[in-house]
C-alpha cells in the first residue's frame, strides 16, 4: 500500500489520510504502508484539489481527501472502523467543511461539533475511529480552526482535541513530519544562496538524471557536488528519476571496494537511486554500435603509438591508418577482442575530423584493447569502450532526458551529440555545472591515487582527503555537506572555495549535538591544592550539554587536588577571584614557579574554594580536572594542516615539489571519566579546546584518539 501526499497542499486536506496511515502502521507493526511525502501543492497538473492519492494492492489509485480515507476505513475495518460505519462515514464528509481557511466558514461546523461532544470523549462510539482522525486532521491542518481550538473557548472540542493528542503517542509525531518537511524545504531553499532555475529544456515531459562514476577510486567532495546535483534536479525540483550507472569500462583500474564504497557513501549523503546499473551491462550493445560504425565508415583501426598519435592530434595531422578498408577494419576489431598481438597494439578511433578547432573531435579513441579480467564480467571482453564513446549512448537508451556534467566536459559536448547522430539515437539535453574547487586541495583522483600509493596519507578515508570518507571522519556532518553543496547550486562560474566557510557550515551542526568535556595536556597540566574543598572526592551529575538536556548527564568529580591548564595558570594574579567551570569561584592564594629550559612556568598552585562568590564578576572562567574521585581518561588528540602548501594546483604542476612536510600534529592529553564512554564516531567538545570527533575509542590498552574538528576559523 502506498500513500502519496502532497507537502505544501492545505493540510487539513492531507493530514487525515496520514493519520489514518499511521494509526494502521501503529496497529499492526507487519503492516506495509509506503508513505512519500512530495514537495509540491497537488499531485494532479489537472486537478489542484488533489492533495493525496492511495495506491491499495491490486488496486486503481484512488485520489482525493474524503475518497482516500474511506477507502482506508473499508480496507482496514477492524482498526479503522468501530461500530457505526454509516455515521463515521457521515462525520469523515462532514470534515471536509472544517478545511477552509476562512475562520468564518468553519466557526458554524465548530459549533455544531463542540455540542456534539458533550459528555463525548469520541465522535463516532467509545473508541478511536476514522470519524476522530478525519475531524481532528482536518482541525489541525486549519490555521483559523486549530488556532481557535487553542483558546479553549469551545471547551468540548479543546477536550477532545488534547484527549487524542495525548491518549494516542503516533499522532504527535505524525503532525511533525508534515512540518518539517516543509520547513526543512523552506530552509533548505533559503540556505541554497543559489538560483536552480536554469531553464532546463523539455522538463514537461518529465526529467531523468544520472550520475555516473567510475568504481576507480572513492568519491570526494566534487563527486558529491555532481550526486547532490543530479538527485536535487530528478528528486525535488521535477519530480523525475535518477539513475546511478557505474561507467566500469576500464578494467586496469576498477575494483568492487571502490564500487561497494561509493554506494555506501551515496547512502550517507541520503541519495536513493531508483535504478543502478553500469556500463558492463551494455558491452554487447556496445560492441556492436562500434560495428556498425566501422561498417558504415565512421571509425577505423589505429595503431599508431601514443606519443605520435598525441602530436597528429595537437597539429590536426591524419593518422596513416585513417584508409584502412572497412574489411581490415573489422578483422583488426575482431583481433582486439580476442586480445590478440595484433588486437593489443591497435585502438579504434571515431572519424570525426582531423582539423576541427575543437580538438576533442579530432578522431578521439572510442575503444582500447585491455586483456586484464574485469572484475563483473571477467574474461569475456578484451576490448572496452571509452566513458567518451559509451556515455551519450548508454545516456540515450537509458532514457537519460538531462545529462548534468562539469564545465570540463564542455569541449566533448560536440562529441556527445556526435555520437548521438552518427547512430541516431535520441538526443539528451546537456547542462553544464562548474566544479567545485578548493584552495591548497587536490581532486585528481590520479594524482589522490598517487598520495595513497607513495604512502603520503594513510589511506582513501585520512582524515586530510577531500574524499567523502576522508571529511567525514575528520568530522563533517552530512546536514551540512548538504547544504554547503546546494548553497553553490548549478552555476557555471569556476571559484576557488576556502574550506572555512565549509567548516563554518558544519559547525551549526555540530554545536548543539556536541557533549561537553574537559581535556588537558599533560605537557601543561599543573597541579593545585584547593582549600577548603571536599574532605572526600565526590561526583555529581551535570548536564552534557548546557543548552540541550536532551544529550542527558555527565559525571563531574570534585576533589581538594585539581589541574589546570598551564596557559591558564600564567594568567593567574596573586588574591585574583577566578571562576572554576561547573563548580564556582575560587580565589588564588598562592603561586609556585620555575624557569624550565629558559621558560618561565607555574608549576604549583593554591586556590581557597568561594562559592558564595558571583559568577557573573569574574574576568577568567577556566577548566579543571579533579584528581581524585575518578579515573582521568589519556587521549591523543590529532590536529592537521593542508597536504598542499599552493592555494592553486596547476596542472603542470610537480606535486612533489608542493607537499607540505608536516601535515599532522598530536597532542597527548588527560580527559575526564566520562570520555572513557564514548564510541567511534562521536562528536564531543573538549570546553575551551575545540570540537573532536572519535577515531578510536578508548580501551584499557590504549588511550583514547579524537580528531580535531576545523570551526572555519583556520579552514585547515
Amino acid at each position: 500500500m502506498a500513500l502519496q501526499v502532497a507537502g505544501k497542499a492545505n493540510q487539513s486536506l492531507t493530514l487525515p489520510a496520514l493519520l489514518a496511515a499511521a494509526f494502521l502502521k501503529d496497529a499492526d507493526k507487519e503492516l506495509a504502508v509506503a508513505v512519500s511525502i512530495e514537495d509540491v501543492e497537488a499531485l494532479n497538473d489537472s486537478d489542484k484539489d488533489v492533495a493525496v492519492i492511495l495506491q491499495l494492492d491490486g488496486a486503481a489509485a484512488i485520489s482525493g481527501d474524503i475518497a482516500v480515507v474511506s477507502m482506508l476505513a473499508d480496507a482496514f475495518p477492524s482498526i479503522l472502523r468501530g461500530k457505526h460505519v454509516q455515521q463515521e462515514d457521515e462525520w469523515v464528509v462532514r470534515a471536509s467543511a472544517l478545511t477552509s481557511p476562512s475562520f468564518k466558514v468553519v466557526e458554524g461546523p465548530l459549533l455544531e461539533l463542540n455540542t456534539h461532544l458533550t459528555l463525548r470523549s469520541h465522535i463516532v462510539g467509545y473508541t478511536l475511529t476514522v470519524a476522530d482522525l478525519a475531524v481532528w486532521g482536518a482541525l489541525r491542518g486549519n490555521r483559523a480552526a486549530y488556532s481557535n481550538v487553542q483558546k479553549g473557548s469551545l471547551v468540548n472540542v479543546a477536550r477532545w482535541f488534547r484527549y487524542l493528542e495525548e491518549a494516542f503517542p503516533w499522532i504527535p509525531p505524525t503532525v511533525e513530519s508534515l512540518n518539517a518537511r516543509q520547513k526543512a524545504t523552506t530552509a533548505a531553499k533559503s540556505k541554497a544562496g543559489a538560483s536552480y532555475d536554469i531553464a532546463l529544456q523539455d522538463t514537461e515531459k518529465g526529467v531523468v538524471t544520472r550520475f555516473p562514476p567510475e568504481p576507480s577510486g572513492y568519491l570526494h567532495i566534487g563527486h558529491a557536488k555532481a550526486a547532490l546535483l543530479n538527485d536535487y534536479f530528478a528528486h525535488e525540483k521535477y519530480q523525475g528519476t535518477l539513475l546511478l550507472r557505474f561507467d566500469d569500462t576500464n578494467p586496469s583500474k576498477e575494483k568492487e571496494e571502490f564500487q561497494d564504497a561509493i554506494l555506501e557513501d551515496l547512502k550517507l549523503m541520503g541519495i536513493k537511486p531508483d535504478k543502478t546499473s553500469y556500463t558492463s551491462d551494455y558491452f554487447q550493445e556496445l560492441y556492436e554500435y562500434c560495428v556498425r560504425m566501422i561498417k558504415e565508415g565512421k571509425a577505423y583501426a589505429d595503431d599508431t603509438d601514443q606519443a605520435t598519435m598525441r602530436e597528429e592530434r595537437m597539429h590536426g595531422i591524419a593518422s596513416k591508418r585513417r584508409n584502412r578498408s572497412i574489411d581490415e577494419n573489422l578483422d583488426i576489431f575482431e583481433e582486439m577482442k580476442k586480445g590478440s598481438e595484433v588486437g593489443v597494439k591497435n585502438c579504434i578511433r571515431a572519424m570525426m575530423s582531423v582539423d576541427n578547432p575543437n580538438k576533442a573531435m579530432r578522431d578521439p579513441v572510442i575503444y582500447r584493447c585491455n586483456p586484464l579480467p574485469h572484475h563483473r564480467t571477467g574474461d569475456t571482453w578484451k576490448t572496452y569502450p571509452t566513458y567518451d564513446f559509451c556515455c551519450p549512448i548508454v545516456d540515450s537508451m537509458e532514457g537519460v532526458t538531462h545529462a548534468l556534467r562539469t564545465i570540463e566536459y564542455r569541449d566533448r559536448n560536440p562529441q556527445y551529440e556526435w555520437f548521438l547522430d552518427a547512430l541516431k539515437l535520441r538526443r539528451v539535453h546537456i547542462w553544464d555545472f562548474a566544479r567545485m574547487n578548493f584552495i591548497r586541495t587536490l581532486l585528481s583522483k590520479r594524482k589522490l591515487t598517487k598520495l595513497v600509493d607513495q604512502g603520503v596519507v594513510w589511506g582513501w578515508d585520512d582524515p586530510r582527503f577531500p574524499t567523502i570518507r576522508g571529511i567525514r571522519r575528520r568530522g563533517m556532518t552530512i546536514g551540512a555537506l548538504r547544504e554547503f553543496i546546494l548553497k553553490q547550486g548549478p552555476s557555471r562560474n569556476i571559484v576557488n572555495l576556502d574550506w572555512t566557510i565549509f567548516w563554518a557550515t558544519n559547525k551549526k551542526y555540530i554545536d548543539m549535538i556536541a557533549p561537553r568535556h574537559t581535556a588537558l595536556t599533560k605537557q601543561d597540566a599543573v597541579p593545585a591544592t584547593v582549600v577548603g574543598g571536599p574532605a572526600r572526592p565526590f561526583t555529581e551529575d551535570k548536564p552534557r550539554h548546557g543548552k540541550n538536556p536532551e544529550l542527558g548527564t555527565k559525571k563531574v568529580a570534585y576533589s581538594a587536588s585539581i589541574l589546570f591548564d598551564q596557559a591558564d595558570a600564567k594568567t593567574f594574579k596573586q588574591d585574583e577571584e577566578i571562576t572554576l567551570m561547573n563548580w564556582g569561584n575560587a580565589i588564588v592564594r598562592n603561586i609556585s614557579t620555575a624557569a624550565v629550559n629558559g621558560e618561565h612556568v607555574v608549576t604549583n598552585l593554591e586556590v581557597e574554594l568561594h562559592l558564595a562568590g558571583d559568577v557573573k564578576k569574574t574576568e577568567k572562567k577556566v577548566t579543571w580536572l579533579a584528581t581524585e574521585g575518578q579515573t582521568l581518561v589519556p587521549v591523543v588528540m590529532k590536529d592537521f594542516d593542508y597536504l598542499i602548501t599552493k592555494d592553486k594546483v596547476e596542472e603542470d604542476d610537480n606535486i612533489d615539489d608542493l607537499l607540505n612536510p608536516t601535515t599532522e600534529f598530536i597532542t597527548d592529553a588527560v580527559a575526564d571519566c566520562n570520555v572513557a564512554d564514548l564510541k567511534e564516531g562521536d562528536i564531543i567538545q573538549f570546553e575551551r579546546t575545540g570540537y573532536f570527533r572519535v577515531d578510536e575509542a578508548y580501551t584499557t590498552d590504549k588511550p583514547a584518539v579524537l580528531f580535531n574538528i576545523p570551526t572555519g576559523k583556520t579552514g585547515k
